[in-house]
């Protein structure tokens, strides 16, 4: 795994958070801005897989493959499931789930570490 690939991950993910935090303290719903911004965490996370793919390939496997994985595809699924519900939700309550899904992410993405390196 590409540690600052991962980093880079982790950063905007955190970044995102904490522009949807300042949204519920402004009493503000999701904009598309942001969601862009989501949409270039999934972009990364689409090559985080691809390179992931390619390293195991050539014999630098993770640990656990199916936790690894699992955990990737399911990282792939957060911020689209967010983005779906801030489009359905159109009040403050929209960024808190970005925001939740945004550190949900971050978390996936540490646990993929944790998981490559074991």
């Amino acid at each position: 795994m590409v540690l600052p690939l991962l980093l880079l991950v982790v950063v905007l993910c955190v970044a995102l958070a904490g522009w949807a935090t300042w949204f519920v303290v402004v009493d503000r719903a999701v904009i598309l801005r942001q969601l862009w911004g989501g949409a270039v965490i999934e972009g990364l996370i689409v090559v985080q897989m691809v390179v992931a793919g390619v390293l195991a390939a050539t014999g630098d496997a993770p640990a656990d493959p199916v936790l690894f994985w699992g955990y990737l595809v399911t990282a792939l699924l957060v911020l689209p499931l967010a983005a779906l519900w801030a489009f359905a939700e159109r009040t403050r309550w929209s960024s808190v789930v970005l925001a939740v899904a945004a550190l949900t992410v971050a978390f996936l993405e540490w646990r993929v570490w944790q998981i490559w390196t074991a």
